[in-house]
């Protein structure tokens, strides 16, 4: 064999550790990097033929093949595309960072579009020495004469070069592995990794265990990729698959291929969507994902222009605390998987959902795993956004009973992007929906709307918020009144004697159960200046009292001082605050309020685990609300120094509580306690 001995044309002679251990942050990448250079290979020879300048055997068909040898310690990656001559292995292999595919583009530019031309930067395929400790290549070009060339070089510094005997049109890669990189030609882990790099790329892709017998081979490979369905390897003697899936008889056997590729070469998102069938998106969800809970909608994304972009988003069921939420949004390159969830191209909030992205046009740094470019990719990051926004505000447009149905479960999403992404919000605020006390569903615009009619019936000033701290600004104080408050529930169960109030007054409030609507009626109120937030059990407001003379709310000062006095000293807490009103309904004895402001600052204490700080000092503890209306109130104003006045002060204290939020164990005990005493005292 003449060979040819020489040493590879490089900047540095500490090029290739900078390859092996910093280029690419993942080692297993160099699966999708030599695979890409197969397709790439294949796609050149496709356009050659396109222009004119080769003639293909009628029944060629493209192909990536990819065998493993555990005994070996090899794989090998074997492509049937353009192949190369002696000459074009020096300029490309010899040469890093010379990139084939871009002197290749430069060349038939004007002859031929360049769509999925994957490689751009020539140091994939030296991506093979990060687990190699020697790397052959055996290939022969597509052009007629060609002599095949086989290389090979040891942890990639020298090379060997000289004839080949393979005879083969294409390009064959040899890995051979090195100690900290068997795990590659384990046949489950290199499918493992397969699966994650290529299971969209544009050549079908063959696998085959070189060590495995036939009826292992094909059992283990049924087992280990259930979406393929492969066959054994005896079956490819009667059946070939084509690139479109379907099979056909062939007239020779094929020993090195499986029955059917590993991926699959036109996924979903390459149709138009008015090709695609609900199925289909529901299969493409579950095959991608392996999620078998069916998605509520998806969004097809379609672009051509300013950039190339196509992609399926869909929406999961996402009824839970948003921050334990976990979508999965696969960003792709010509069908090329680049990473999951790039933060540059996914905005934040989308990452609640699952999907997949396809943009050729995106700017990749040389590993294909970050990007480069910020205002090329802001651009493509506002466009999702913007067919994001759209399919909701249109499907609320025109599909309301859907958007209604759906809303549940895709409200903490919406929510999410509002407070995360300002475009987001100003195309979507107004197709935000609140489910009311009737359970029916209206927008803000519609909720003062029905707040404004009472007020306007009976001619009394719209309700203000109550001014929680001395001010001397006045204007500050008038801009404080304007606002209207929007009541909101948070717990139906725990606040339902707060709800049959506001039922029996005919006032309206919105039900805001989820850990994100905290942080997103405050975006509301900073984004709409003229309304406040309350939750129903904040205050009471004027409506559930009566209508008092001058003489009945001076006797009620005086009754509120005397019961003040009497339920401090009972239930020993010296600071609490008692207020004594007449409500309009006397059933109810006894509730307890606490102050917006309060609540809030103590729910962002608890959120960022805050407890040892004493939530007094961020401002009004709980009111006890007394109703000098009801029987058991009156009696406890009537019998000051009664033998179980204390006993009755404690037990609308716990019913206060109660209509408010859960009681403490000990608390709760006691108070089972106290109502069994009680009910003995009735039976004497």
């Amino acid at each position: 064999m003449n060979m040819e001995q020489g040493s590879l044309s490089i900047n540095s002679e500490n090029i290739f550790p900078i390859i092996k251990k910093w280029l690419y942050s993942d080692h297993d990448i160099f699966f999708r990097e030599l695979v890409s250079n197969g397709c790439d290979a294949i796609t050149k020879l496709k356009k050659l033929e396109l222009v004119g300048e080769c003639t293909l055997p009628e029944d060629n068909e493209f192909k990536i093949q990819v065998y493993v040898n555990p005994e070996e310690k090899t794989l090998t990656f074997i492509d049937n595309g353009i192949g190369m001559t002696a000459e074009e292995v020096k300029e490309y292999i010899n040469q890093v960072a010379f990139s084939g595919a871009t002197d290749f583009l430069n060349k038939y530019k004007d002859k031929a579009n360049e769509d999925q031309i994957i490689g751009h930067f020539g140091l994939g395929f030296y991506s093979a020495f990060m687990v190699a400790h020697k790397v052959c290549i055996d290939t022969l070009s597509w052009q007629e004469g060609a002599k095949a060339v086989h290389w090979e070089s040891d942890e990639g510094v020298d090379f060997m070069m000289g004839d080949s005997d393979w005879s083969e049109r294409g390009t064959k890669i040899t890995v051979y592995l090195n100690e900290d990189s068997y795990e590659f030609c384990n046949e489950y882990r290199a499918k493992e990794v397969i699966e994650k790099y290529c299971s969209f790329m544009p050549v079908p892709i063959y696998f085959k265990n070189e060590n495995a017998a036939e009826e292992e081979s094909s059992q283990e490979e049924e087992e280990s990729f259930d979406e393929t369905e492969e066959t054994s390897e005896s079956e490819v003697i009667d059946a070939e698959v084509s690139e479109d899936g379907t099979a056909k008889e062939t007239e020779k056997k094929e020993e090195k291929k499986g029955p059917k590729p590993l991926n699959n070469t036109n996924p979903l998102w390459l149709k138009h969507p008015n090709d695609c069938t609900e199925e289909e998106y529901k299969e493409f969800f579950r095959t991608v994902f392996h999620d078998y809970k069916e998605p509520l909608f998806w969004i097809h994304l379609n672009m051509d222009y300013p950039f190339n972009l196509k992609g399926i988003l869909y929406f999961p069921k996402i009824n839970t605390e948003y921050d334990s939420i976990e979508g999965v949004i696969k960003l792709y390159s010509n069908q090329v998987f680049i990473a999951d969830n790039i933060k540059e191209v996914i905005p934040e909030f989308l990452m609640l959902l699952k999907g997949v992205i396809d943009c050729p046009d995106l700017p990749l740094n040389v590993s294909r795993s970050a990007l480069q470019n910020d205002g090329f990719v802001k651009k493509i990051s506002d466009y999702i956004t913007k067919k994001v926004a759209d399919k909701l505000s249109g499907m609320c447009k025109v599909d309301r009973e859907n958007y209604e149905k759906y809303w549940d479960d895709i409200n903490p999403f919406v929510k999410f992007g509002c407070i995360k992404d300002e475009k987001f919000r100003d195309k979507i605020k107004d197709y935000i929906i609140f489910k009311n006390l009737d359970k029916k569903y209206i927008t803000l615009k519609d909720y003062l709307e029905s707040a404004k009619k009472p007020e306007e019936e009976t001619g009394k000033e719209e309700q203000t918020v109550e001014e929680t701290e001395d001010k001397t600004d006045t204007s500050s104080q008038e801009q404080e009144k304007k606002k209207t408050i929007i009541y909101y529930v948070t717990d139906e169960q725990q606040q339902s004697q707060y709800i049959n109030m506001f039922k029996e007054e005919g006032i309206d409030a919105v039900i805001l159960t989820h850990r994100i609507d905290q942080p997103f009626i405050s975006q509301l109120e900073r984004d709409n200046e003229t309304v406040k937030f309350q939750r129903i059990d904040a205050d009471l407001t004027e409506s559930f009292k009566e209508d008092l003379s001058k003489e009945d709310s001076d006797a009620l000062k005086q009754e509120a001082e005397t019961l003040t006095n009497l339920f401090r000293k009972a239930l020993n807490k010296e600071k609490l605050e008692v207020k004594v009103e007449k409500l309009k309904n006397d059933k109810i004895s006894s509730m307890v309020t606490l102050s917006e402001e309060s609540r809030r600052m103590q729910e962002m204490m608890q959120m960022y685990n805050m407890y040892g700080m004493d939530p007094s000092a961020f401002g009004n503890q709980e009111t006890l609300i007394l109703n000098a209306n009801n029987t058991l109130v009156k009696y406890v104003f009537e019998h000051q120094e009664g033998e179980h006045t204390n006993l009755f002060c404690e037990q609308l204290y716990d019913l206060a509580l109660l209509s408010n939020k859960p009681l403490s164990p000990e608390a709760m005990t006691k108070f089972i306690e106290r109502s069994n005493e009680i009910m003995l005292l009735l039976a004497k």
